[in-house]
C-alpha cells in the first residue's frame, strides 16, 4: 500500500515521461506559446526536467530518460524559431496590423520600448519579456510590426530563449534533485519560474511607470 502511494506521487511513475516524443511535445508548446501564451510550455520543461533527475535514483538508462541538455536545445530552438515565426508574421501583416497595435495600449508600448532599445544597441528588454506573462507575444510581434532588422531582433531572441530554457531545465532538474521526483518538485520549480517571470514584468514596467509619474 506505501509503495502503490509512493508511486502515485513520483514524477517517475508516469510513463509518457520517458517516450521520445516528449521531445517533440515541448518544442510544440514552446513554438505555439507566443501566439497561445496559455500553453503550458514552462511546466512540461521543468516536468521532463525534474524525470530527468531521476536518472541516479531509479536507474534508468539515458533512452529511458530525457537528457537535459537536448532538453534544452529543443526548448531554447523552439523558442527562438516561434520568436521568427511570430516576426515575420507581424513584419508582413501592413495596415491592419499597424492599426491593430495602434488600439492597444499594451503593444504600442511595448513596440515604443522595444524599438529604443534596439536602436540603441541594448536588448534586455528581449531577455526580461521572454520571463513576462505575455511578454514573449509582445515583444516579437512588435519588432515584426516595426520593421526592426532581423540582425538587431535574432541574437537577443537566441539569447532569450537559451536564457529562459537554462533556467527551466535547471529548476526542473535540481529541484528534482534536492526535493524528489515528485510532484512537489515540479510544483516547487514552477513557483520559482511564475516568481522570474513576476519579477520581468515588475522590471519591464518600472521605467514606464518612473516617467509617467515625473
Amino acid at each position: 500500500m506505501l509503495e502503490s502511494l509512493g508511486s502515485t506521487g513520483s514524477l517517475t511513475a508516469n510513463p509518457w515521461i520517458y517516450a521520445p516524443w516528449i521531445y517533440a511535445l515541448v518544442a510544440l508548446s514552446v513554438l505555439l506559446d507566443v501566439f497561445l501564451p496559455v500553453l503550458p510550455s514552462g511546466a512540461l520543461v521543468i516536468m521532463a526536467a525534474t524525470a530527468a533527475a531521476a536518472g541516479s535514483a531509479t536507474g534508468r538508462g539515458p533512452r529511458d530518460l530525457p537528457d537535459i541538455l537536448a532538453l534544452t536545445f529543443c526548448a531554447a530552438t523552439a523558442s527562438v524559431l516561434g520568436d521568427l515565426v511570430a516576426y515575420r508574421l507581424a513584419r508582413r501583416g501592413g495596415s491592419r496590423l499597424d492599426r491593430a497595435i495602434a488600439r492597444s495600449r499594451r503593444l504600442a508600448t511595448a513596440q515604443e520600448r522595444l524599438g529604443a532599445a534596439l536602436a540603441t544597441g541594448g536588448g534586455a528588454l528581449v531577455v526580461l519579456a521572454r520571463f513576462a506573462p505575455a511578454g514573449r507575444s509582445l515583444v516579437s510581434l512588435g519588432a515584426g510590426a516595426a520593421h526592426r532588422r532581423t540582425r538587431d531582433f535574432l541574437p537577443w531572441s537566441a539569447l532569450a530563449g537559451l536564457t529562459w530554457a537554462t533556467y527551466s531545465v535547471a529548476l526542473g532538474y535540481f529541484g528534482g534533485q534536492w526535493l524528489g521526483t515528485t510532484w512537489l518538485a515540479t510544483a516547487v520549480s514552477l513557483a520559482a519560474l511564475l516568481g522570474a517571470g513576476a519579477g520581468a514584468a515588475y522590471l519591464i514596467r518600472r521605467p514606464r511607470r518612473t516617467v509617467e509619474a515625473s
